[in-house]
Order: structure tokens, then sequence, then C-alpha cells
């Protein structure tokens, strides 16, 4: 199952997040071990590395950002991307482009803890505790 992890399910993980970081840590385990292929929005990476130099330091946060590239793939965010995220309508931008990244890859599935912020969504969305419950992870 292809698995588009949205940014606040993976901070959960590095930051260590009570009581979201074990459901996280078991979306981590299941891409680096092959259960699911999981893979991060390209604007994630930076979006995680700001927010985790400021919680832990820039050289801890580099060293989490080459953790997340050695377990997850990267959708890519390009110009055809921007453009249809701008066109759905969504109330985040972010989510948008995230959504219309997961399409390009034609994922099977996002999770997030913002489920509701994808309502317009035309692929799946779960809660870390759904997807972990679903997989049984």
């Amino acid at each position: 199952m292809t698995v588009v992890v949205d940014t606040d399910v993976v901070l959960d993980a590095l930051l260590a997040r009570t009581p979201f970081e074990i459901d996280a840590a078991k979306l981590f385990a299941a891409s680096e071990t092959g259960k699911i292929e999981g893979f991060l929005c390209a604007t994630a990476i930076t979006n995680v590395h700001y927010i985790a130099r400021k919680a832990v330091g820039t050289k801890q946060a580099s060293r989490l950002i080459g953790e997340l590239l050695a377990i997850f793939q990267i959708a890519s965010v390009t110009h055809s991307i921007l453009k249809s995220a701008q066109a759905l309508g969504f109330a985040d931008f972010e989510d948008a482009v995230l959504h219309e990244s997961a399409a390009a890859i034609n994922a099977q599935a996002i999770v997030t803890r913002n489920v509701s912020d994808f309502s317009k969504a035309t692929i799946p969305v779960y809660e870390p505790s759904q997807l972990v419950s679903f997989l049984g992870l």
C-alpha cells in the first residue's frame, strides 16, 4: 500500500509527542520494513527541518532529516501539482499540495491527524490509529 504521511505525523514520531508517537512510530517501522510504501511530500522535509531545528537544534534536525530520507520516499511538488492544488478549493493550501502530490504517485492513502482538513480528498484519508489498525500493525 502506498501511503503519504502528513507532516504532523512525522513530527509526532520525531519529537516523541505524547500520545501520538506510538502510532507514528509504527508507521515509520512499516515504511522501513516495506510493509507499506511510505512517502513524504517534498514540502514536509523543509517544514520538518524548520520545526525540528527550533526544537532540537540544527545538527540534530539535520540528522533527523537523514533518517527520514532513509525511511521514506519523496513525493515531488511540481508546477502542475501546485496549479492543481490551487484549484482544489481546500481551506489549507499545504494540505491541497500534499493531496495532489499523493495523487501524482497514485497513493492509496494519506495519513494525518487532521482528517477533517481533507474533506474534499479523492484519496482515502486515515488517522494514524485507523491506519495502524487497518494494516494490523
